[in-house]
């Protein structure tokens, strides 16, 4: 399968890289940024570009399978509110534009936990426990409102086009490895409910994201991804 592959310079995107070559497909990588070369960056097919930079997504999609769009601000409070809003969301939707004007049905972009309101809500509501993909949003800052907004993009995609599949990821903190996670979370610590003792392993998301691309779903789904324990 050949896959265009947004934010491919970032943590999700890098560990893809990885899987993807293993897995035998065929890679266009689009970043604002190149990835540090690595074994598994060493020769790849880059293309240069901007989320808001429509054309040059158009072209970059082109003669791909499918999309795999990870580019995003990952979370609030590195950049000034509108910022992360509208960045997150116009990127989500050009992606699936390009997309969908290349012919490409078959995409896969990031979401978060943080859809429904999460980590950095003031006091998180859940209504109930465990939380699945039907719970209510009660979203409330601009992180977790672009997030919504990029599942909500996704379901007009799907009334509109029959034979599109949008897998939305709701990734919940991502990290290499176990014990970096096992260290943070503790009984005693701060906010225990804006985190519920969840991650999830770059490795074990790549391997999601190019799973959903295999699906035989049509429309949209969301899926959250943590680690079993």
């Amino acid at each position: 399968m050949k896959i265009a592959l947004t934010g491919s310079s970032g943590g999700i995107g890098r560990a893809i890289i990885k899987q993807a070559k293993a897995d035998g497909h065929e890679l266009v990588c689009i970043d604002r940024v190149a990835a540090p070369e690595t074994e598994e960056t060493r020769d790849l097919h880059f293309i240069q570009a901007d989320m808001d930079e429509f054309e040059k997504l158009v072209d970059a999609f082109k003669g791909c399978d499918a999309v795999i769009h990870m580019a995003a601000i990952p979370s609030p409070g590195r950049h000034p509110n509108h910022i992360v809003h509208n960045n997150n969301v116009v990127g989500s939707y050009n992606a699936l534009q390009a997309a969908v004007d290349n012919g490409i049905m078959r995409i896969c972009q990031a979401s978060s936990v943080n859809a429904i309101g999460h980590s950095y809500s003031r006091d998180p509501r859940y209504d109930y426990l465990p939380i699945d993909e039907e719970h209510p949003n009660y979203s409330e800052e601009p992180y977790s409102l672009s997030k919504w907004i990029c599942e909500a993009q996704a379901d007009a995609f799907a009334r509109r086009w029959d034979n599109i599949s949008i897998a939305s990821m709701r990734f919940h903190w991502v990290v290499p490895e176990r014990a970096l996670a096992a260290k943070n979370f503790t009984l005693d610590s701060e906010h225990p409910k804006k985190h519920l003792f969840a991650y999830t392993r770059f490795d074990a998301a790549a391997r999601a994201c190019l799973l959903s691309l295999e699906g035989k779903f049509k429309g949209h789904e969301a899926f959250y991804i943590v680690a079993p324990d």
